[in-house]
C-alpha cells in the first residue's frame, strides 16, 4: 500500500473505502456481445448492479438476429433500469451506411455508440463485464471525483491471480512502450499517457459533457481513443485514476483470433494515431529497439517481484509475449475512429429509435 500522487489525481483505497457518488444521476455503460450471456463473470456484474442501483444501465448489445430475443430477455430478468443497445441490428446498420460510419463492428464501436445515448446523463461511467472479482463499490468509486470537479476517471488495480502476475499486454507492451516514447519526446501527451498506474484498464467514468467529444475506434484500442480526446478536454487537472483493488478477470490467449497478439496490433494502431496526432515525432525503428530494452528491464524486475512473492514466474515466456508485441511498433495505417458525437452526422436518438424497433420485432 502507498499514498503516492501523479501528475493527475490519484485517489486510493486504504482500505474500504466507499466514497459517496452521483450513482442516481449516472448511466452505466456495460458492452456485451452474445458470448457473454450467463457467464459466471456477466451474472455477477449484473447481479452486483442491482445492489448498486444506477440511474441506468445501457448494454450495447452485439448479436446476430437469431440470438439476440433470448440475450435480452436474459438482460431484461434482471432488477435493473436497463437499455439494450442492439448494435449489429441490420436497421443499425443501414442508418450507420447512410451516414458513412457503417463498418466493422467491435468493442470500440458498441462503445462509442453507448456513448452517444448515455452522454444525456449527467455522469457516465462504463465498464467491462469480465471481471470476477466485480463489487459494488466500483461504480462509486468511478464517479465520486467526478462530483467533485473531475471530468473523467480511470480505474486502476492489481492483475495478481492464483500467485501469478496477469495483465500482460499492459506490462509487456504498454508500459515498455510508452517509456521508450519519453525517450524520444518530452511532450505533455506522452507524459500524460504514462501517468496512468493502468492505461488499458476498461473501466472508467466521464460527464456526459465529455462522453461526447471522444473518437472511439471501432475495436481494441478504446481505451487510447478515448486518453485522445480526453487529454484534449480535461487534461491532467481534470483527469484522475481511482484504486479499484485486485482485479481477476477471465483470461485471452496470446495466439488466435481475438487474441492478445491481435488485440496488440489495433492497440499500436490507435496509440501511434493519436500520439503522432498530438505532435509526437516517431523514429519507429529506433523506438522498437528501445521498446525491447525497457520490456528487458521489466521483465527482470516483475522476476524479482514475483520471487519476492515466492509467485510463479517464467522470465523465457514473458520474453517470447515480448517478440509477438515488438512487430505491432509501425507506422499506424488508415484512422479508424469514428467522430465524436459533438461532430457527428446523426443523432444518438435515432440511433436508439431503430434499435428498439427491431428488437420489438424480433421479440
Amino acid at each position: 500500500m502507498e499514498y503516492v500522487q501523479e501528475r493527475i489525481g490519484t485517489f486510493h483505497d486504504y482500505g474500504g473505502a466507499d466514497p459517496s457518488a452521483p450513482v442516481d444521476q449516472a448511466t452505466v455503460v456495460v458492452p456485451l456481445a452474445e458470448r457473454d450471456q450467463g457467464s459466471p463473470a456477466t451474472e455477477g456484474v449484473l447481479k452486483t448492479l442491482e445492489s448498486v442501483d444506477p440511474g441506468r444501465v445501457l448494454v450495447p448489445l452485439r448479436a446476430g438476429e437469431s440470438t439476440v430475443a433470448d440475450v435480452t430477455e436474459w438482460l431484461e430478468s434482471f432488477d435493473l433500469d436497463l437499455t439494450v443497445l442492439w448494435c449489429t441490428a441490420p436497421e443499425v446498420e443501414s442508418l450507420l451506411a447512410e451516414y458513412g460510419l457503417n463498418g466493422a463492428a467491435g468493442k470500440g464501436r458498441d462503445v462509442w455508440l453507448g456513448l452517444g445515448i448515455a452522454g444525456q446523463s449527467p455522469y457516465v461511467a462504463v465498464h467491462d463485464a469480465d471481471a470476477l472479482t466485480y463489487d459494488d463499490r466500483h461504480v462509486p468509486k468511478l464517479l465520486s471525483p467526478l462530483a467533485d470537479g473531475y471530468e473523467f476517471t480511470k480505474g486502476y488495480y492489481a492483475r495478481v491471480e492464483d500467485e501469478q502476475l496477469y495483465g500482460r499486454l499492459f506490462r509487456l507492451f504498454y508500459a515498455p512502450l510508452v517509456s521508450a516514447l519519453r525517450d524520444q519526446s518530452t511532450e505533455d501527451f506522452v507524459t500524460y499517457l504514462d501517468s496512468f498506474r493502468y492505461a488499458l484498464a476498461g473501466e472508467f467514468a466521464v460527464t456526459g459533457d465529455l462522453a461526447h467529444s471522444i473518437r472511439a475506434p471501432r475495436g481494441w484500442g478504446l481505451e487510447l481513443g478515448t486518453l485522445g480526446g480526453v487529454f484534449d478536454h480535461a487534461g491532467f487537472a481534470d483527469s484522475a485514476q481511482v484504486d479499484l483493488g485486485i482485479h481477476e478477470h477471465e483470461h485471452r490467449s496470446v495466439e488466435g483470433s481475438g487474441g492478445l497478439g491481435e488485440m496488440c496490433n489495433e492497440v499500436a494502431a490507435t496509440l501511434f494515431t493519436v500520439v503522432e496526432e498530438h505532435g509526437v515525432d516517431i523514429e519507429y525503428d529506433r523506438l522498437r529497439e528501445r521498446y525491447r530494452e525497457h520490456a528487458e528491464r521489466l521483465v527482470q524486475q516483475y522476476a524479482g517481484d514475483a520471487a519476492f512473492n515466492d509467485f510463479a514466474y517464467d522470465p523465457q515466456q514473458e520474453r517470447e509475449q515480448v517478440d509477438t508485441y515488438a512487430p505491432s511498433i509501425q507506422q499506424p495505417g488508415e484512422d479508424d475512429r469514428l467522430p465524436t458525437w459533438r461532430a457527428a452526422p446523426i443523432d444518438p436518438e435515432a440511433v436508439a429509435e431503430r434499435s428498439e424497433a427491431a428488437l420489438d420485432e424480433r421479440r
